[in-house]
């Protein structure tokens, strides 16, 4: 699964996109973000604060509880805002 990271999602982890194996256990967006931040300081830094963290699967925003499925690809980005 390839993961990108936006803004300072991306800062934190250090890395603006990655190629994942994900544990069959890993079922939602929010247990990828645990799992992830499990890797390392730089992804504990990234997810701390997961209700901060927006995603989208396949270029698709979804919420924390979505299921990955078949998702080749989940994107993860600050809230934006519009102006």
């Amino acid at each position: 699964m390839k993961i990108r990271y936006f803004a300072w999602v991306r800062e934190r982890t250090g890395l603006a996109e990655e190629d994942v194996e994900v544990p069959a256990d890993v079922e939602t967006a929010s247990d990828l973000m645990r799992w992830l931040s499990a890797r390392g300081e730089n992804y504990e830094m990234a997810f701390g604060e997961p209700d901060h963290i927006r995603i989208a699967f396949d270029q698709v925003h979804v919420t924390a509880d979505a299921r990955l499925g078949k998702v080749s690809e989940v994107a993860f980005f600050p809230p934006m805002t519009g102006g």
